[in-house]
């Protein structure tokens, strides 16, 4: 009930924000029943629905080509919708000074056209002076044809004058301004309708939003598809030894590999890995979105990490939207090690792993005692857990180092204030207590492949002995 109520909310939400993003791209900028307003109110409906495509072929078991298919453009219009509003709520911010401005300044023109035209140049009084005899008006003379000399009464003037066309009126077509020209002259051109004010300031506010919010857009896919970047820190450990002083671990989360991020995308990342020469890789969860059936070639690549002490992997909650246990029995064919509430000892260390929280709901969730209850702990222990939120349960179990992922850093802008709402740390390195917290924003992205504030990466942690 509770989520078909969140459901019904989100879905208001949705069609609320498509609305305004109609009346402000479409309403206000396009003239009724023209081919612009019919083609914006078509692509209104039509993208939304794309997204909601996008976002639930995948756990309705729809067809992997046809969750492909749906994803680029509905995933994308996500991106779009959110910068595309952002953007227009700024120009709410301008649109009435613009509209102030340039009413001021058309009163302005106005002000200076009549005076123009009251015959009052600048720089003369306004007393007046007497009219030479030749600058008199006169009493105009109607002559017709077998007399001369005749004065009209003033009224036939005055009809006269009535009877003329009038000088300032413009013809309302140019093929009318054309016909009323006398032959062997050139018609002056017809005027052509201005947009009024309101509709000028729509079409430019319009215009500077949609090239805004796309060309964020667009830098965003591009550096989510170019690949993750290469961060290193050091931290420091206290119970490190010496031997181990240096030691390069590869951080790597939230691959995402799915029907948007494949193969390609994949092996970007095994290249970027292998280029840092690490000691020891970690695949700290959300590896991918969608079955072994589907995307298992996609994963392939993985099989060409290489550490030399290993690649390791603990699951994230999309595992367990994906078959977790499926998976985790792939990246072993692969050559990665599983660690389900596991440890392995490690030259100086011991590495300890965690289910992802989500798997409680399968009866496979994190177990800490069984990771870590029965080591030595004069030994320093680093810990893979793909949520942050677990790390209260590391500090209780003396964990000195814990390994995350999961919050993408936000991924798109200002969704970063979102996520610390629900995590202790972003991204990032922070300590708690005696234990410290690493973050990864990730090597891929979910949803909307974009990432706005939060770049992809890929974490080389080398481990620091104060013993050194």
């Amino acid at each position: 009930m509770v989520f078909a109520l969140v459901g019904l909310v989100v879905l208001a939400l949705l069609g609320a924000v498509h609305r305004y993003v109609w009346r402000r791209f479409v309403g206000d900028t396009t003239a009724p029943g023209s081919r612009l307003r019919r083609a914006g109110t078509v692509a209104a409906f039509v993208l939304p629905l794309l997204s909601v495509g996008a976002m639930t072929s995948g756990r309705v078991g729809a067809p992997f080509w046809l969750q492909q298919v749906l994803a680029w453009p509905g995933f994308l219009w996500l991106a779009c919708l959110l910068y595309l509003t952002l953007a227009l709520l700024v120009g709410e911010v301008v649109r009435p000074v613009l509209l102030r401005v340039l009413a001021r300044r058309d009163a302005a023109r106005t002000g200076a056209e009549s005076g123009t035209a009251s015959g009052t140049p600048a720089g003369t009084s306004g007393t007046p002076t007497e009219v030479p005899d030749e600058t008199r008006p006169r009493t105009e003379k109607l002559v017709t044809s077998g007399s001369t000399g005749v004065s009209a009464p003033p009224e036939a003037v005055a009809r006269t004058a009535c009877d003329a066309p009038d000088p300032v009126a413009e013809p309302e077509t140019e093929a009318a301004a054309t016909a009323s020209a006398p032959p062997g002259t050139t018609p002056a051109p017809a005027l052509v309708p201005q947009p009024s004010r309101r509709l000028f300031v729509s079409r430019v506010i319009g215009g500077a939003a949609a090239a805004a919010g796309l060309a964020t857009v667009g830098y965003g896919a591009y550096g989510v598809l170019r690949g993750p970047s290469v961060r290193r820190i050091t931290v420091p450990l206290a119970k490190l030894p010496r031997a181990a002083h240096g030691f390069r671990i590869a951080v790597v989360s939230d691959i995402h590999i799915g029907p948007i991020l494949g193969r390609a995308h994949t092996r970007r990342i095994v290249d970027t890995i292998n280029a840092t020469s690490p000691d020891l890789v970690a695949v700290v969860g959300d590896l991918v979105d969608g079955s072994v059936a589907d995307l298992g070639s996609a994963a392939e690549p993985l099989a060409a990490l290489r550490a030399r002490h290993g690649s390791y992997f603990v699951t994230g909650n999309h595992e367990y939207f994906s078959g977790a246990e499926q998976w985790v029995d792939h990246v072993r064919e692969l050559g990665l090690v599983p660690l389900e509430n596991a440890r392995a000892e490690i030259e100086g260390f011991d590495l300890a792993g965690v289910n992802d929280i989500a798997g409680e709901t399968e009866g496979q969730g994190p177990d800490f005692g069984r990771a870590l209850g029965d080591r030595d702990r004069g030994r320093a222990a680093v810990l893979m857990a793909h949520q942050p939120v677990v790390i209260h349960d590391a500090v209780e179990h003396g964990v000195d180092l814990q390994l995350s992922g999961h919050t993408h850093g936000g991924q798109l802008w200002p969704g970063n204030y979102l996520a610390e709402l629900a995590n202790p740390t972003v991204a990032g390195l922070e300590r708690y207590g005696d234990t410290q917290l690493f973050v990864s924003r990730g090597a891929g992205a979910w949803g909307p492949p974009v990432r706005v504030g939060a770049p992809s990466d890929i974490t080389v942690v080398e481990l620091a002995s104060r013993q050194a």
